[in-house]
């Protein structure tokens, strides 16, 4: 079985870089996701000068919200996580019943966040082209939440190929063409489906209404075989909640302790209230999933005596007189025939004396 094929909607309270390079924010961001009921807190993790190139710009939703005055490698210098607080953070989450996660965007910080432990890896949706990454990513042996924002189906069938290679074999592919080779045999794409989910994205910040898209989800497991989640770059929390009615195993949503703290994702973030909103609201529309099955429900059992009618007989009729389609009427009981049954009795010898209204 997948590691995300469980009871519950595994949600992902994203942190990101919200910490704003303060570690108290960082503490306060873990704690603000127990508060809510999340089931993971995720940070980022990566080394600015590996991630990004002096030239580097910034995307547009980032010169946005933290303006043009710096280039996108200044801006990341800012927001990176130290190794040093991984370890505290990691305690604190434990201590209060959460998974702790944190995406790697570079060789060195996957290295490092290998030895934390984690349940799980999430790949961004950047990264699902960088063939090396998906690899060593794969090579950590974990279940793995691969995100698809700006991907073609094609990219993601790619990215999950190299991903069943690097589950396999501990030395990476001579080329391209081997791992397409590879992801022909069955037993790499059945380690794939033990192993891998996906997330349906939209890499803006936020994300238009217009632009969510939430369809491509069936299309996402209906071509892939996998479970299929959403990371919501929406405002508000109703995309998630739809997300879930459309069968989404996971949702990862970015919060922050005030949107109006300067950095790139703060303002298409929810508030600590909203986050805790996001969980219930998700809990509560998963219950109301229920099961693939139509069928009343223990309670309608009740109702179902009260509210449907029985035959009963309009006017009196005597016993070996043949039964007429007027002779017949319904009404509610609690019990008796249903009116489905009328065309059966029709025709028929009554076997005893009946007055109006008694059950036919």
């Amino acid at each position: 079985m997948n590691y995300f094929e469980r009871s519950g909607v595994y949600i992902i309270a994203e942190a990101g870089v919200n910490h704003n390079g303060d570690f108290e924010k960082a503490l306060a961001l873990v704690e603000t996701a127990a508060a809510a009921g999340a089931d993971a807190v995720k940070f980022q993790t990566f080394n600015a000068r590996l991630l990004a190139s002096a030239s580097a710009p910034k995307a547009a939703y980032q010169k946005r919200n933290t303006g043009e005055q710096d280039s996108q490698l200044e801006m990341l210098l800012k927001l990176e996580l130290p190794h040093e607080w991984h370890f505290p953070l990691q305690a604190r989450a434990r201590e209060l019943g959460l998974d702790f996660l944190s995406t790697a965007f570079d060789h060195e910080s996957l290295q490092f966040l290998g030895g934390l432990d984690m349940p799980v890896y999430k790949i961004p949706s950047g990264e699902i082209t960088n063939g090396p990454m998906l690899w060593a990513v794969a090579r950590m042996g974990r279940p793995m939440i691969l995100s698809t924002g700006m991907a073609t189906l094609g990219e993601i069938d790619q990215a999950l190929a190299v991903l069943a290679h690097g589950l396999e074999f501990d030395q990476p592919p001579t080329s391209l063409e081997h791992v397409w080779i590879n992801w022909t045999r069955a037993e790499a794409r059945a380690l794939v489906t033990k192993q891998v989910a996906l997330l349906h994205c939209t890499s803006q910040y936020p994300a238009r209404p217009e632009e969510v898209n939430l369809r491509a989800m069936k299309i996402l497991h209906d071509t892939f075989g996998l479970p299929v989640g959403y990371s919501d770059h929406t405002e508000g929390v109703l995309a998630s909640v739809a997300a879930v009615a459309n069968n989404a195993c996971i949702v990862e949503k970015h919060f922050t302790l005030d949107r109006a703290l300067p950095g790139p994702d703060h303002a298409a973030s929810l508030a600590p209230d909203e986050l805790r909103t996001l969980v219930e609201q998700v809990r509560l529309v998963q219950q109301m999933m229920g099961q693939a099955v139509k069928a009343p429900q223990v309670s309608e059992w009740d109702t179902r005596k009260a509210a449907r009618q029985s035959l009963v007989f309009a006017r009196a009729v005597a016993r070996g007189q043949r039964i007429l389609a007027k002779d017949l009427t319904s009404a509610r009981l609690g019990s008796g025939r249903a009116p489905m049954h009328a065309w059966d009795l029709i025709g028929q010898v009554a076997d005893q004396d009946y007055a109006a209204g008694d059950s036919a």
